[in-house]
Formats: C-alpha cells, sequence, structure tokens
C-alpha cells in the first residue's frame, strides 16, 4: 500500500465516504473540488471527474468513476484527468468501475446522475470567454434525445437544422417552444417535456410561457405561427441529414486482447472467464464499447498503462467518438461485461466486501482520516416487508389432469411437494376497486404435465378478469413473503395428492408414496420468526434433520411431539404449536425440549444421533435492478437503466425487474397485445441469462405486472406517486398533464398548445359575463330581439359565450374546437359552473405562466385543470340536453377522481415547522421527545444537519425508494 499512498492526491482526502455525487475539476492539472452549487454544469473546455457512491442493500460501498473530457478541452488536460481517475480508485482499494465520457457521447449511467439532462456551457476555467450567465440572454436551439437518458445538443439556430425525425427545443427570452418532428419518437417526446421544465426553472424563474408545436400544422394565429416567425416564415423542411452523433457502431464478436507493457495482442479461442488472470490486463472490444479488465493484484501503474493502451487501440481502429472506455476491477465485473461470455463461474474469483473496505480503511488510517462508514458493513436488520392487504377473499385449487379441483377451508395453507395448485387472492387496496393476486405454486416433485395445466388455467383467470390480476410463478422453496403471509400457517408436506403424480411414483422403480398421513411418521421443521417467513416444511425423519436454532414436530403414530431447539425463539414455538393444531386438530402434544428427550422420541427417529447447530444463513441481499430488452437472433439482450424511478416505466415498452429474489416483467398499457402474450417466455428467457452471468436462481418467483395495477412488494422499489398511475394517455400526454396540470389535454391532431393563454381565457370570460347579464336587461331585449330577428338576447348570444369560452381553453389545452348547439339549460348552468371555477381559480393562482417552482404538477394544475374542467362539463350539458343537474367529473376508468389532497402525499421534508437536535431525534437517545411522528424522525431535523448526518439533501432523501430511505434511517438510527 506504500505505492498507493504516495500518489495519493490531497483532493483525494477521505473521498467516498458520502452516499452521492463528488466532482472534481482539472485546473491547472490539478483536481480541483467542485462546490455544490457547480454540479451538472460542464464547460466544453475542461475535463472533470466525477465519483458515485451508492449504498448495497446488504451495506456495502459500491463506486462508480467517470472521468467527463469537453470537445474544447486540450489534450494535456483530458489525459491528467484520466490518469487521476486512476489514483483516485486507489485511494478507494481499486474498487470503483471507471468510465471515459465523452462530451455529447456521455454513458446512461453518467446522465442519470444529472436529471433530466446536462447543457454543457461555452469556455473553461483557463479560457478567456465569459461565463454564459454573465452574458444577456440569447436564443438556442437544441435537439433532444433519449427516451430515459436524454442527450440535449445545441445545433445552428435555422431551419436548416430542424427535420422530420427529431424533437427540438426553442428557447427565447419569453417563450420556450417544442417542436415535435412528424416521425418523432412519442417517448422523447415526453421526455423533451422535463427538459423544457429545467429551461424554464434555470433561465426564466419559472416565468415564461411554453407551446408546443407540431411539425406539419400551420396555424398562423396559434403558437406554431409564432414559432415559425422566428425563423423568418414557414417554409418546408429538409430530410435529415446523418451526422457521426447518428452512426451507431456495428455490432462485433467480443474479441479478447491481453495488454502486456502497453501493447495489445490478440487472444485465440473462445471467450472463457478463465482466460482472465488475477496479475494481468486485458481489453476486451465489443465494438460500440471497450472494456479494460485489470486483475485484482496488479500495480497501480500497470492499470495506467493499460487505460493508456486502450485509447491508442480505439484511434488505431478509427473508431468513432462514442465508443465508450470502461475499466473494471477483477471481483467487481458488470452485467454489460458479463454478458459478452456464455456463462459467468460464480466463486475463486469474486472479491469479498470486507477485502476492500479493509484496503480503504488502511489507507486512510495512513493518511490520519477517519474511516466511518468503511470499516463494516451496515447491519441488516430483519423487517417486514411490504405485505398484501389483509382480510382479503383466499381461493385455492390442486391441478389434477386437466381440472383444478378447489381445497377445502380447512385445507387451505396444506401444500404437498408432488402438487400444482392455483391461488386467487382477492383484496382491497386503497380506494381502489378488487385487485387480485393471481400464481401458480408448483411443488419441487410435481409433473411437468401438471406445471403447464396449472399455468394455461391461471392464464385463462387472468383473462376473465380483463388481465388485472397480479400473476405470479412460485416454486416450492423460492416462496416470496406476500405469498406466505396469506396462509397462517403455511405447510408442505412430503408426496402428491395428483393423478399425475402418483402414476409418477407407480413407475419409478416402485419408491413409495411418501404423501402425509394422519398415521405416519413424519417430521415437521418450523422455521422463520415473522408473518412474512413462519413456514413449515416436512424433512427426513432422520435425527440428522434437527437443528438446534430452531423448532421440529415429530408425528408418530396418534402422538405428536414438539421438539424445541435450544437456540430456537418463542416466536417458533408458538407456530410449532399452531401448526400441530392445523394439522391434528385437537391433538395432545407432548413437548420435547433439547437434552430432555424421551427414548420413544428418539426411537420414532431410528435412534438417538447427532445434528447441527449451525443457523440457516439467508440468500446473498442484492440491489434492484431495472432493464429494457430486445432481441437479436432469438437471443435475448438487455440494457440497464439506472437510478430507476416510476417515471422510466413508459406506458409503451415491457420492462424487467430484477429484485434477486424476485423478477418482475411490467408491462405499460400501451404495449402490442401481441408482445403481452409472451410474457412469461420473456421472464424465463431473461432467469436463463441472468442464472448463468449472475448467480440468479433458475427457481426465482416470476410476476406479470400490467400498468395500473401494481401491488405494494413492486412499487415499494420505486419512489411511487400514486396519482401518477392515474393519469391516462401515451407517453407524451401523460407528461403533458402531470408538468402543466391533468385537465390539459393533448391531442395527436393539434397543430400547437399554448400552455398559456391568460388573455383568452379573459375575452371568454368577458364574452361569457355579456351573455349572462341580469335577468331585467335579458326580458328587455327579448321583445327586440323579436322585432329584428337577430335574438341577441338569447340562445344565440349564450351559444356564441359557450363557444368563446370553449375555443380559449382549447386553445389552451391543444383539444379540437367544439361548437354546442345554443340551446337548453344544461349548457347555461355548464357555463355558469365553469365561469364560477374560473374565477375561483384565477383568485387563487392570477397568472398561468406563474410557477411553483419547487412542484412541476403545481405550475398550471389549478388553472389548466379548471380549463378542462370547463369543457368536460360543456360537452356533458351538451350530452344531457336540457339536463339541469351535470354529472360528477370522472376519470377515464369510469371512477371518481380523488381529491387534490388525496393524491398528493406532500412532501415529508416539509411536514414539521419544529426542529429537534440529532443527539434528541436518536432511538438510542434515550429521549422521548413528545408530538413527534416517531416513524419520521428524520423529517424533524434542520436542513443543515440533515445533510450532515444522512450525507445528502432532504429533496434528495425524500425521492429515494422507501426500502432506501428505511436502509439509511436505520444505520443513523432515525428509524
Amino acid at each position: 500500500m506504500s505505492s498507493t499512498t504516495k500518489v495519493l492526491d490531497p483532493a483525494f482526502q477521505g473521498v467516498g465516504q458520502r452516499l452521492g455525487t463528488e466532482i472534481w475539476r482539472i485546473e491547472n492539472f490539478q483536481p480541483v473540488p467542485l462546490p455544490k452549487s457547480e454540479y451538472g454544469k460542464f464547460y466544453m473546455g475542461d475535463s472533470y471527474i466525477i465519483l458515485q457512491t451508492r449504498q448495497g442493500k446488504g451495506g456495502t460501498y459500491f463506486y462508480d468513476l467517470h472521468f467527463w473530457i469537453g470537445k474544447d478541452t486540450s489534450q494535456d488536460e483530458a489525459g491528467t484527468a484520466a490518469i487521476k481517475a486512476v489514483e483516485l480508485d486507489a485511494a478507494l482499494g481499486g474498487r470503483a468501475v471507471q468510465h471515459r465520457e465523452i462530451q455529447g457521447h456521455e454513458s446512461d449511467k453518467f446522465l442519470s446522475y444529472f436529471k433530466p439532462c446536462i447543457i454543457p456551457l461555452e469556455g473553461g476555467v483557463a479560457s478567456g470567454f465569459r461565463k454564459p450567465e454573465e452574458e444577456e440572454f440569447e436564443t438556442h436551439l437544441y435537439v433532444c434525445k433519449g427516451k430515459r437518458a436524454v442527450r440535449l445538443k445545441e445545433v445552428p439556430f435555422a431551419r436548416s437544422s430542424l427535420n422530420h425525425d427529431d424533437v427540438f427545443i426553442l428557447n427565447t427570452q419569453n417563450k420556450i417552444y417544442q417542436f415535435n418532428g412528424a416521425n418523432s419518437n412519442i417517448q422523447e417526446r415526453a421526455k423533451a417535456l422535463e427538459v423544457i421544465q429545467f429551461l424554464k426553472e434555470k433561465y426564466h424563474e419559472g416565468k415564461c410561457d411554453v407551446a408546443i408545436v407540431d411539425d406539419g400544422k400551420l396555424d398562423t394565429e396559434s403558437d406554431s405561427g409564432e414559432f415559425w416567425v422566428l425563423f423568418g416564415g414557414f417554409a418546408p423542411i429538409g430530410k435529415k441529414v446523418i451526422s457521426e452523433d447518428d452512426n451507431i457502431p456495428e455490432a462485433i464478436p467480443a474479441q479478447l486482447y491481453s495488454i502486456v507493457d502497453g501493447e495489445v495482442k490478440s487472444i485465440e479461442g473462445e471467450l472463457s472467464k478463465s482466460l482472465l488472470e488475477n496479475n494481468q490486463c486485458y481489453l476486451l472490444d465489443c465494438g460500440a464499447e471497450v472494456f479494460v479488465w485489470v486483475g485484482r493484484v496488479t500495480q497501480v501503474e500497470e492499470r495506467k498503462a493499460a487505460c493508456q493502451a486502450a485509447e491508442k487501440y480505439v484511434a488505431s481502429q478509427n473508431r468513432p467518438k462514442s465508443t465508450r472506455i470502461t475499466r473494471i476491477i477483477q471481483g467487481y465485473e458488470i452485467h454489460s461485461f458479463k454478458s459478452n461470455f456464455d456463462s459467468w463461474p460464480s466463486g475463486t474469483t469474486s472479491i469479498g466486501a470486507d477485502e476492500g473496505r479493509g484496503k480503504v480503511a488502511a489507507l486512510l488510517k495512513q493518511q490520519g482520516m477517519g474511516v466511518k462508514g468503511m470499516s463494516k458493513s451496515t447491519p441488516v436488520n430483519e423487517e417486514i416487508p411490504p405485505l398484501l392487504e389483509g382480510g382479503g377473499k383466499m381461493e385455492v385449487w390442486r391441478v389434477n389432469e386437466s381440472a383444478k379441483n378447489p381445497l377445502l377451508k380447512e385445507d387451505i395453507g396444506k401444500f404437498y411437494s408432488g402438487d400444482c395448485y392455483i391461488v386467487l387472492y382477492t383484496y382491497h387496496s386503497g380506494e381502489r376497486k378488487e385487485d387480485y393476486f393471481l400464481c401458480c405454486w408448483f411443488g419441487k416433485d410435481s409433473i411437468e404435465e401438471d406445471q403447464t395445466i396449472s399455468t394455461q388455467l391461471a392464464n385463462k383467470m387472468s383473462n376473465s378478469l380483463k388481465g388485472r390480476p397480479v400473476q405470479g410463478r412460485i416454486f416450492e422453496g423460492k416462496e416470496p413473503p406476500q405469498f406466505i403471509a396469506l396462509f397462517q400457517p403455511m405447510v408442505v408436506l412430503k408426496g402428491g395428492l395428483s393423478t399425475g403424480y402418483k402414476k409418477l411414483i407407480a413407475e419409478d422403480n416402485g419408491l413409495p408414496d411418501e404423501t402425509y398421513t394422519s398415521e405416519s411418521i413424519a417430521l415437521i421443521r418450523i422455521s422463520g420468526t415473522s408473518i412474512h417467513n413462519n413456514k413449515a416444511v416436512q424433512v427426513d425423519a432422520v435425527p440428522s434433520s434437527l437443528n438446534s436454532t430452531e423448532c421440529f414436530l415429530l408425528q408418530s403414530g396418534s402422538t405428536i411431539f414438539i421438539w424445541h431447539g435450544n437456540q430456537s425463539s418463542f416466536e417458533q414455538q408458538q407456530l410449532a404449536a399452531k401448526v400441530a393444531e392445523f394439522l391434528r386438530p385437537g391433538v395432545a402434544l407432548k413437548h420435547a425440549k433439547e437434552g430432555t428427550e424421551s427414548s420413544a422420541f428418539w426411537f420414532a427417529l431410528g435412534g438417538k444421533q447427532s445434528y447441527t447447530s449451525k443457523k440457516v444463513t439467508n440468500e446473498i441481499v442484492r440491489d434492484p435492478h431495472l432493464f429494457t430488452f430486445s432481441f437479436s437472433k432469438g437471443k435475448l439482450h438487455v440494457e440497464e437503466v439506472y437510478n430507476f424511478s416510476q417515471d422510466d416505466l413508459l406506458t409503451e415498452d415491457i420492462l424487467i425487474l430484477d429484485t434477486h429474489a424476485e423478477v418482475f416483467i411490467w408491462i405499460g398499457h400501451s404495449v402490442d397485445p401481441k408482445e403481452k402474450q409472451n410474457t412469461f417466455e420473456i421472464g424465463q428467457k431473461y432467469i436463463d441469462m441472468a442464472a448463468s452471468l449472475e448467480g440468479l436462481s433458475l427457481h426465482v418467483p416470476l410476476y406479470k405486472v400490467t400498468e395500473g395495477n401494481e401491488p405494494c412488494f413492486f412499487t415499494t422499489y420505486f419512489s411511487w406517486d400514486h396519482a401518477k398511475a392515474l393519469i391516462q394517455g401515451n407517453s407524451f400526454q401523460k407528461k403533458v398533464s402531470l408538468l402543466f396540470g391533468v385537465g390539459h389535454a393533448v391531442e395527436e391532431k393539434s397543430n400547437g398548445s399554448s400552455l398559456g393563454g391568460a388573455r383568452q381565457r379573459a375575452e371568454a370570460m368577458a364574452a361569457l359575463s355579456s351573455a349572462f347579464s341580469s335577468s331585467s336587461e335579458r326580458a328587455s331585449t327579448m321583445s327586440q330581439d323579436r322585432l329584428t330577428g337577430l335574438n341577441q338576447g338569447g340562445p344565440r348570444q349564450r351559444a356564441e359565450a359557450l363557444a368563446a369560452l370553449n375555443s380559449a381553453f382549447n386553445s389552451s389545452s391543444g383539444t379540437k374546437t367544439y361548437t354546442p348547439r345554443p340551446s337548453g339549460k344544461g349548457q347555461r348552468a355548464a357555463a355558469v359552473a365553469a365561469l364560477s371555477s374560473v374565477l375561483t381559480a384565477e383568485k387563487k393562482k392570477p397568472d398561468v405562466s406563474q410557477v411553483d417552482g419547487g412542484s412541476p404538477v403545481a405550475e398550471s394544475s389549478t388553472s389548466e385543470t379548471v380549463s378542462g374542467n370547463a369543457h368536460f362539463e360543456i360537452e356533458k350539458a351538451e350530452e344531457a340536453n336540457e339536463t339541469e343537474e351535470l354529472a360528477p367529473e370522472t376519470g377515464s376508468n369510469g371512477d371518481l377522481e380523488p381529491k387534490q389532497e388525496d393524491m398528493d402525499d406532500g412532501d415529508d421534508s416539509q411536514s414539521s415547522q419544529r426542529t429537534f437536535s440529532y443527539d434528541q431525534l436518536k432511538t438510542t437517545s434515550g429521549k422521548n421527545v413528545p408530538g413527534i411522528d416517531l416513524k419520521r424522525r428524520e423529517a424533524y431535523l434542520s436542513d443543515e444537519e440533515f445533510e450532515t448526518v444522512i450525507g445528502m439533501v432532504k429533496d434528495a432523501f425524500y425521492k429515494l425508494p422507501k426500502w432506501k430511505q428505511d436502509l439509511l434511517k436505520k444505520k443513523f438510527e432515525l428509524f
């Protein structure tokens, strides 16, 4: 470690001890820490080093190290950034995954740290340019690409920059325009709206109008007319010109090279993990990405030389700038690297977390630094995961031949290893309609024919319920918590009752069927201590099956023994009694504490013998990962969605969520029905691949989850907002509703929609006021109307007012113009209701363009929703035709829309005005602070102390999934 100590730069002292992002800029060939206020700003003339630190569910720290090279940076500065990145990795114990990021070609992982996007700025620390914020406002035109990770590139402000295939953003001083090319992607249109919101807050203090202009739709009096005037008038735009940025490198078979003394030498033969030696460096060329693999016993200088050799190799191959270079250390290989091998055997080369932490701790100790958070893993406490709502209806069927036979109520919870079962649980979740959890349970000894029939029958049941159930496939021994919790108790017995299983047993060399009966000798292990893991399983009736850490039931004829291991818990003993009552109601129990067993007990087990006292260890806890996927030549390829959130669940997509304990296939509403049919086949292909590369169990629970029916054990992996889930439409329409108000409709037919329009609303209200003047004025005017035939004070005037109101609101919402028939008290009531709503909203928020900078949803949700509601009320009045009372507002699913206060959970960080010190709030302080919510102790910290203790600001903390929040709260004794 002495060599590592010599190269440690002072700027890296104590690095990697805080979760989140740390950034250094290269200034005079030295790394200088960047103030947090500057995070997200990258100057084209500079180079940067970015460290992302995250903590896994097991408590281990993981690092991603990026060095970003601006297009105008000098070669020397870029080289310095690469070398310093290697030195920084050495300070972290050599465990970081390194990424070279070229401006304009950044990796998705890098961009995920700076949502919604980064905007490279002109100039740099060593240049003579003034910073953009010091200059007067300039109009900028950007092309926006990416469905999830957005790449924003500035292009010349000219009509020739536009095309039919991309989405463009024009940022002017008073208005931001989004131009949607006719052939542009719906999901890219949606992401562009996020960028617009970002630009609005960053450059306009949230106070400017936003307009959406559709390619090919021209209305000279609308926003599209304004847009084209800025380009010198409307004229046809040309086809997209293919640039280097659009060239995607061809996929090539991965080729492995060794790196010796800075030279790259080809290695012949098939790719195998066994080729990678721990004292060597290697280069894996995959075409679009080049990996540098570093053995764990290589020296720092060797690692530097390997990275430099990789850069020379890419240059010598005339690869495009977009070619990524990623350096990984042995034992910390990422999926995109391992996926180039047919399999990745686990074991020998994996580095333990303790070893890596030990290196870091030793280095920091030599430097006189603390080792907070690095010396050992954060203990993972047993906790109850999100479970389904209780009190629902449980139905269970056992599959026999081609039919399903319902179980009697007293047998629900009893499963046989030779059988297959279908379980349907119907429950209520919150204010939604009935929810369904439908799954197949496959015993480990069940026959394949029964498994296939079970799946077919479950599919029919799901279709009969219109595809709403969460549909799962569960294997014996891999039951998830939410499944076990439904049965109190759940008991798995040997043998089977199905005809197919019995035939198999009879044909299988006459092996006896060990199906449990009330007269047989049976030993049942009681495991678990909580509702989500308290399962009872029949094991071999021999002494070696016993374990001092557990309880067992031993049935010998009509006698039932409960054996208590010396290290078993009281909860296990209680569960043992409950299982005994479930299997043999009313039977007398004999208690046998370990060491005090009777001869009858040992006789039933075949005689006293030795057994273990070691506690069964739980499986490794791993972080969840979200993937998109594609097929190429029949092979499944996946790409990870980094730092994922609910917004990444795009309605046009099918996504895979892998928590390592479970696999979910999420299906959006707008997915082609044909693609939905192959859900479980896709899931199985993924499991097969992940089993060979990531060590995933082939029997992991697999679920199909449809958009809008997500269960709590799925949403727990996101910072879930139920209000978002209620929004209907494609990705673009959903994003418009989310950012600019639920009532703000968007149609593909629209030729431009202004997200402002206070003047139009004022004109409409004036017309409406004129139409509905005092009754005496209307009466006096009526006679004159009849004489002149103009009918100016009657239905026509009301119709004109309604049309004006409708037109005003439609022009701001982008919906088609609608002209109501000039008759009916229902219309009049609708218009009055609309006017009342508008006036009320206007009093609360006088200018729709004034945005609450802290909440994009709040920007125009009040006023724009009113516009949508007014249009809704008018249409309902027309449909009612003379109906005085209007129907209540409903959502697209027919349910009453929830009240805004019910939809908005609020920000926990802002829920209390009082603050207390960290010492007062800690669970170990022994102090009881009156009047606080004990489940949200962290919310009562001041902003400064919150960041000091937790290591991040409150906003960032509350954006984390709940399980990550709880993990941090437990770590800092606030849970």
